[in-house]
This record gives structure tokens, sequence and C-alpha cells, in this order.
């Protein structure tokens, strides 16, 4: 399935809020996100990402891996989604550097989830801030096969202006993109950026 998505850095938050929380309760979640790429960082340049995704929320914790193929459709950066729980993220991460990826960047995003129907299509809805990042962003997404992609981002655009989005508030940026400015990184393989080890993950027996 893809994820036809389109995400907005908010201008002015509290109304979009308030509009979300009248269409349905939030729910608040963090999350501990991990990127792996190969050295010369092929994923990041081909548009691709392998993610490890930690979730907390009320209901405890759990553990995704997933994987995003390029976008589909280049002005939303909506891409192909493969994604599973998993039990052991210890051993994901070590079997993925075993096969070559390095994590080049790991952050955490404060979230409050919304899930909603509307013509027919199941939508998420996430009110998004990255401590280390100015603002408040809004992701909202349905998934959609190929064919529907663009009928898909017409309806999320909708849920958009329904909710006080306007135009120039949306962004394609990524998150990591974001997050590697902030912090003065360069991209993987390119001088002076080297494997970021996260202390959360290191293997047993491995220094974190």
């Amino acid at each position: 399935m893809i994820e036809a998505e389109l995400k907005a850095r908010l201008a002015d938050p509290e109304p979009v809020r308030a509009a979300l929380e009248r269409l349905t309760p939030g729910r608040e979640a963090r999350y501990q996100d991990t990127y792996f790429d190969t050295p010369d960082g092929e994923l990041d340049r081909l548009g691709k990402e392998l993610r490890l995704r930690t979730i907390e929320d009320r209901s405890g914790t759990k553990h995704l891996l997933t994987y995003k193929d390029a976008p589909v459709d280049v002005a939303s950066a909506s891409k192909p989604e493969h994604e599973s729980e998993v039990t052991q993220p210890h051993a994901v991460a070590h079997l993925l550097r075993g096969l070559g990826y390095d994590v080049v960047i790991a952050f955490t995003k404060e979230c409050r989830n919304y899930q909603f129907l509307r013509e027919g299509r199941r939508f998420l809805a996430t009110l998004v801030h990255v401590p280390e990042l100015d603002g408040v962003f809004l992701e909202v997404e349905t998934q959609a096969e190929k064919s529907d992609v663009d009928a898909a981002l017409r309806a999320v655009g909708r849920v958009l202006r329904s909710l006080g989005v306007a135009d120039g508030w949306l962004t394609t940026q990524t998150y990591t993109d974001a997050v590697r400015a902030a912090r003065g990184q360069v991209l993987p393989g390119q001088s002076g950026c080297g494997p970021v080890r996260h202390p959360g993950l290191a293997a047993p027996g491995e220094p974190s």
C-alpha cells in the first residue's frame, strides 16, 4: 500500500488542534525513530527509508520496522510503505548492521494522533512536535493503491482545508533532513559524517 500523505508546518496550531479535538479525541504517543542507511547514503539518495521505531503510549510500548520505497508522487513525496511489528528491536538493529546498514540519525517525536473516517476512507492525522525543531507539524495520511493515489491525496487536501490548514503551510521537507540541519550534520557518505550510534539500540555486549 501507498501512504498518501500531506504534511504542514502550522503557522497557527491551536485552531487546528481544536478542530481535530472536535472531530475525535486525540491520543498522545512518543516516537523514538532510528533511521538506517548504507555508508554512502544510497537509500537517502534514492528517496527510500529504513526505520526502526519505538512507540510509547497509554497502551504500552511497541516496535515497528518500516521500509519506504521511492516516492510515487513528487509533489507530496507519498511513498509505498511496508511495515511490520517486531518484538526484539535490538536483534533487528544488529541484523541490519550485519547487512551493511548503519544508524545515520535518531530523534524523538512527541505526537498526538487522531483517527477518523471521512468520504469512505480511514484517515490518520498527527500533530507532531520534534524537540529539536521549532513549531508544530501536522501530517494527514490515508492508505491507497497506486491507481488511487491522486484521488487519495485530493481527499487528504480536503481534510486539511477543513481543519483550517493553508496551502502555504504545506512542506515536503523530511524530519530527518530538518533534524540534520538543526544539528549541523552533513548527509551520509559526505565528509565528516560517520555512523551514529543510538544508545537505545546498542546490541547486547556492544558499546552504546
